[in-house]
Parts: structure tokens; C-alpha cells; sequence
């Protein structure tokens, strides 16, 4: 995914805004190579305000107020960045907890809160202790992948199993590791153009290469508008079905349900998504 600085300009696939085709334009790649970067995921979120305009959808409301009906007390969001979905769950009466180790988000979340009574705490979900049970956590667009490692993914989920109360239920989502997802092309890749805080048009695009050892895909965004060029990299770790499936037994989750994605679709070997329901396993 990453070139090398100066040398002769390499082809990137540039899909046509109109057409959807991808065409092949020559480009200069000036970036960092995948052990210059740091690996703290940090990059992606240094603004805020950019990131609601890019991440505004809430398809996941739905099927979160589904698993509510008839449950009270309190919801746990966890990796909550700028309380997308912790303000409407709050805004419907539920009492929400979000939790993120990102300052930057937090702030912003409660700017946008406007005073409702949800409680956001900054710290580190996969050592973080409420002192409280809940009957739903959750884990959203796509989060669980920042977690690289198996240390990682089962110190998150031991954090999860802490906080569920006995008919608890957690809910989570995660990119499905398909061969379309994992072998993108070599070169840049037109995603999308949005437009920025002062009106401004940002045409962005992304560059991914997939480590098949560790699992892990490190993309590189880069937003160009007529203000400024800007690169972020990002690393996210793919976790196959039947990884997933020994990995939540292990943490003592039992799989109810697994998703396509956030409208309950069937999943299929060509979904995008897997949105996991689970609930804590009965001793024996």
C-alpha cells in the first residue's frame, strides 16, 4: 500500500464519481512506510468535527432500540467517539454510558449532548471498571477491529463480560475478512467526496495493504480539497467466523445471533459485515 518517497510516479484506481468505473491515473506516492507509523489508531480521530461529517449514519439505532424493549437501567457505549449513537439512545430516556480513550471525541460528544444526562468517561474499555452491570453493551462501526492482538481482543472482552448483568446482552460489528475486502488494489482508491467545515469540497481516497501474518490492514486515508492535502493511517485487525465464534467462548460469550449487518440481513459469504449478538454463557 505504501510507496516508496520519489522515484518514478505509480498507477492508482480512480473511480469515476459519475460512472462508478475505476480508471488508472498516474500518482506520486510520498508516504511513510508501515514501521514509520505509529500503531495507537489516534491519527484517524484528531478531528472531530471532520469525522461527524464523514460518519453521520446511524443505521444501527434500530436494531439497538429492538434489544431495549423492556430493559431499564443502564446502556454502555462502548468506544462511544462523539456519541453518534449514545445521544439518540439518551435522547429516547435511556440512561447511557460512553466510554472512549480519545479526549478530542469526548469533547465533542458533549457539545453535542447539550446537557443530556449521559456520562462520559475517558479511559482505556478494555481496563475500564464502571462499577455497574448493564443490560446492553455495545461496540459500533466496526471499533473491535482496533484491537490487534489476542491479548487485546480478550482483554476487551473480559472488560464486556464485567459489565453485563445476568440476561445482559453485547452487540458489536466488525468488517467480514472477505477476499474483495482484504486484497484491495495496489495504489490509491477513490472513496467519496464530502464536503468540509468551512464548505470546501474533500475528495477522499485510500490506500490499504493487508499483513496476512498478523492479520492486520493498514490503510492510509488522504483527503484533498483546495485548502490542504492531508494522509492519516489507520490499522485494523480481521477476525475470521470461526476465530470469532472459539474467541467468545473462550471469553465466556455465548453467540445468540450473527448479522450480515445492522438490519438483521442473512449473512452470506459475500456480506460486508458481521454484527454479532451475544450473551453471557451458563455456567456448567
Amino acid at each position: 500500500m505504501i510507496g516508496k518517497a520519489g522515484g518514478l510516479p505509480r498507477l492508482f484506481l480512480y473511480k469515476n464519481e459519475m460512472s462508478g468505473r475505476r480508471t488508472h491515473v498516474p500518482l506520486q506516492l510520498r508516504k511513510k512506510r508501515s514501521s514509520d507509523v505509529k500503531m495507537d489508531n489516534f491519527e484517524e480521530y484528531e478531528d472531530p468535527v471532520l469525522y461527524d461529517i464523514e460518519n453521520s449514519w446511524t443505521g444501527e439505532l434500530h436494531l439497538l432500540l429492538e434489544l431495549l424493549e423492556g430493559k431499564r437501567g443502564p446502556v454502555i457505549d462502548l468506544a462511544c467517539g462523539t456519541g453518534r449513537l449514545a445521544i439518540p439512545l439518551a435522547e429516547k430516556g435511556f440512561e447511557v454510558t460512553g466510554v472512549d480513550i480519545h479526549k478530542g471525541m469526548l469533547g465533542r460528544a458533549a457539545e453535542k449532548a447539550k446537557g443530556l444526562p449521559i456520562k462520559w468517561i475517558c479511559g482505556d474499555v478494555r481496563s475500564v471498571d464502571l462499577d455497574l452491570k448493564s443490560g446492553l453493551v455495545y461496540m459500533s462501526g466496526n471499533s473491535f477491529q482496533h484491537f490487534l492482538t489476542n491479548q487485546d481482543q480478550n482483554r476487551l472482552l473480559e472488560a464486556v463480560v464485567n459489565h453485563l448483568d445476568k440476561s445482559g446482552l453485547f452487540i458489536f460489528d466488525t468488517r467480514f475478512p472477505s477476499a474483495e475486502e482484504l486484497l484491495q488494489p495496489e495504489g490509491e482508491e477513490y472513496w467519496k467526496t464530502i464536503t468540509g467545515k468551512s464548505g470546501e469540497q474533500i475528495k477522499v481516497s485510500t490506500i490499504s495493504k493487508y499483513d496476512k501474518l498478523t492479520q492486520i490492514q493498514h490503510y492510509q486515508t488522504i483527503r484533498r480539497s483546495d485548502l490542504e492535502e492531508t494522509v492519516k493511517n489507520i490499522f485494523l485487525r480481521y477476525t475470521y467466523p470461526q476465530e470469532m465464534e472459539r474467541l467468545l467462548e473462550s471469553c465466556r460469550l455465548e453467540i445468540i445471533q450473527v448479522y450480515g449487518g445492522w438490519d438483521k440481513r442473512a449473512l452470506t459469504a459475500r456480506s460486508e459485515s458481521l454484527v454479532y449478538v451475544c450473551k453471557l454463557a451458563e455456567e456448567a
